[in-house]
């Protein structure tokens, strides 16, 4: 697993942007995380966290919610009010505004989990974004997929 915190930004941050990616090989399959935590409160935005892990064996949808799950933990110590969240998944997106039902009783618990740590924040932005505009996350991804030992 690497989670990596970058040191020496200051804790008044106002706006976290997350870019977050799961992926596995098969469905399901050998699945992986991955995640880039951004202050957005400059420009350009600079990383503050990154995520990048396997999960075992999961489902994408699963790998999905897991790596938003791990990319808000790992912006909950910046103390942002606000957190925009970017996802190439537009099931997860669809869900969490509440477009989509969760008919899947496997991701539930992990809706739930995503929803809960949404709910710390004052201001939420959630937008389904293109594959081509998520690449760093899916290059986490596909690192710890490719990773030895994985």
């Amino acid at each position: 697993m690497i989670t990596e915190s970058l040191p020496g930004f200051e804790a008044d941050i106002a706006t976290i942007r997350i870019f977050c990616d799961g992926g596995s090989r098969g469905n399901p399959g050998p699945a992986a995380i991955g995640a880039v935590v951004l202050d957005a409160s400059h420009d350009p935005p600079r990383v503050l966290a990154t995520v990048s892990e396997t999960i075992g064996i999961a489902t994408n949808n699963v790998a999905e919610y897991q790596a938003l799950v791990s990319g808000l933990e790992a912006a909950a110590e910046f103390g942002a009010k606000r957190v925009e969240v970017r996802a190439d998944s537009q099931l997860l997106i669809r869900q969490l505004e509440g477009r989509y039902r969760v008919k899947n009783e496997g991701l539930r618990p992990l809706y739930q989990q995503a929803m809960a740590l949404l709910g710390k924040y004052s201001e939420v932005d959630l937008q389904h974004v293109y594959r081509e505009d998520n690449v760093e996350a899916d290059a986490l991804v596909n690192a710890a997929l490719d990773a030895p030992g994985a």
